[in-house]
């Protein structure tokens, strides 16, 4: 675990429970073919101890991990 704070694609720092929108289409693996759109709104994130990803809970997917560089903070 490092000490280096989350932070999303324009810099700011994420904390537990923020929303986050993507800021690109994204295609969910193993999901049977979703995609998620850009401008989707996540809500109530989790931080995962790796600066780069977090966890989301978004439409039909449970426990997605999420890159840092896809989201802005909402």
């Amino acid at each position: 675990m490092t000490d280096d704070p989350t932070k999303d694609s324009t810099g700011n720092i994420l904390a537990d429970g923020d929303s986050v929108t993507l800021i690109k289409d994204l295609k969910v693996k193993g999901s049977g073919g979703v995609t998620l759109k850009r401008g989707t709104l996540v809500k109530n994130i989790r931080l995962t101890g790796d600066p780069d990803e977090i966890e989301a809970n978004v439409e039909k997917v449970r426990g997605l991990v999420l890159r840092t560089e896809f989201v802005k903070k909402a």
